[in-house]
């Protein structure tokens, strides 16, 4: 399996390499999501090019799609319809697959008869396919695209230089709260470790579970993961391991599990038989207390009241020298078939993803997103949409998630079931630790 040819070219794909150029790139990104929509930019939602020139495309393109849940779906429906109005002459074929059923099929999907166009992440999982072979160059499509930085082309780059991937929108992971129960209950945002266990304590006697948790589906948990290791050992730190260039049975790690165990008995007990929108639920009940989890949170919240109700702050600092600039924040977008079966058409519909018109009405349809376009109006974001651009915007170091920023294979193989085995045990740090280095080094060195 192919990796990337170098530390440093690895870590381009998720940061540029140095922090002048970390913060260049970062405001570069979101200087659009503070603007305003570019001029014409409904006048380019209609895709009709092929990105290579031609006759206009026809025919059906099939689309495969992760988002299954209703907000998301709802919203992808939304920017079909709108791509299909303005280009009749062809059909988009919306194929969608239960979220985790996608991602843990996607080898075999990849390697059958994938769909023309299908979603994915940026990152070192999109580098992963590309390199396999199993995704198609869209590189003519980013030579007509227009409002992606140099940020995204290097998040959408594969090791041979040519793009793979179009982005389309972001989120950032934080640890979010209703402010009406909040402010019932007096509740004051913590800033630190301390505070944030003497907070739980507090909502324990309140009668609420403190912290939101579901890890059924096995990936939730790694966001609290690398909330931990970002803040005990730091960004560059977090960025080594993910690369298989750190060992996992060293203090730094047994340090973050060791701190994660003195969290569990505030976490929402019986977590490994619930979905994380079961625990989204309960914060949205108000019978949990905060939830450390991506903005799509906001998904489980009707729309109105109960939304605008939603509110998150930065994961707490631990740790004053490394402090709390280091954030999550994954980009979803679009992935082509190696060889899809109407080519021109996926292009067509990938030129139109690719514009701020798409990521406007999926947005729209969608509050918990937001769209990564410098053209991308942002005139009716809600509050929350507002500060996620602002939290990300002010971040020094971002990084993606623990199973985009890694090797799928060891991501699935390795991480989900041994943190999974962690909440089921958390007090035999030193085994785990010890299993994962052993399973990390078969991965990391075939």
């Amino acid at each position: 399996m192919p990796r990337p040819q170098s530390e440093s070219e690895y870590l381009a794909s998720l940061v540029p390499p140095s922090v002048a150029a970390q913060s260049l790139a970062r405001r570069d990104f979101f200087r659009g999501a503070l603007g305003v929509a570019a001029v014409g930019a409904l006048a380019a939602c209609g895709g009709g090019s092929s990105a290579g020139g031609g006759s206009k495309p026809t025919g059906t393109v099939t689309f495969g799609s992760n988002q299954s849940d209703a907000a998301p779906k709802a919203a992808y429906a939304a920017f079909v319809s709108q791509f299909q109005a303005a280009n009749p002459s062809l059909t988009v074929k919306v194929n969608t697959v239960d979220h985790n059923t996608f991602q843990e099929q996607i080898n075999s999907y990849l390697q059958g008869t994938p769909d023309d166009v299908w979603t994915w992440f940026s990152g070192f999982r999109m580098r992963f396919f590309a390199g396999k072979g199993l995704a198609g160059d869209v590189s003519d499509v980013w030579a007509g695209a227009k409002g992606f930085n140099d940020a995204l082309k290097t998040a959408s780059t594969g090791d041979d230089g040519k793009q793979y991937f179009v982005p389309f929108t972001n989120y950032p992971w934080a640890v979010f709260y209703r402010k009406s129960l909040w402010q019932a209950k007096g509740y004051q945002v913590p800033k630190t470790l301390d505070e944030l266990v003497t907070l739980s304590k507090q909502m324990q006697k309140d009668g609420l579970a403190p912290i939101a948790f579901g890890d059924k589906d096995g990936w939730p948990a790694m966001g609290t993961f690398d909330q931990l290791n970002m803040r005990i050992n730091g960004f560059q730190f977090h960025v080594d391991l993910m690369a298989g260039k750190k060992p996992w049975n060293g203090p730094e790690v047994k340090k973050v599990f060791d701190t994660w165990r003195g969290l569990l008995p505030y976490h929402q007990p019986a977590s490994l038989g619930r979905t994380w929108q079961e625990a989204a639920q309960s914060l949205l009940q108000k019978k949990s207390g905060m939830y450390v989890l991506g903005m799509f949170v906001g998904q489980q919240f009707p729309k109105g009241t109960e939304q605008d109700d939603l509110d998150f702050f930065a994961f707490p600092e631990i740790d004053p020298a490394i402090g709390t600039d280091a954030i999550e924040a994954p980009i979803d977008g679009f992935m082509m078939a190696k060889r899809p079966k109407n080519a021109a058409g996926a292009k067509a519909f990938l030129s139109y993803l690719a514009t701020p018109a798409a990521e406007d009405v999926a947005v729209k349809s969608d509050p918990s997103v937001v769209g990564v376009n410098s053209g991308a109006d942002t005139s009716a974001y809600t509050a929350l949409q507002k500060k996620a651009v602002a939290f990300v915007g002010g971040a020094k170091n971002i990084a993606q998630f623990l199973d985009r920023d890694t090797r799928p294979d060891f991501a699935s193989n390795v991480m989900i079931p041994s943190i999974q085995d962690f909440i089921k045990n958390p007090n035999d740090v030193d085994g785990l630790v010890n299993k994962i280095e052993k399973q990390k080094q078969g991965i990391f060195t075939s």
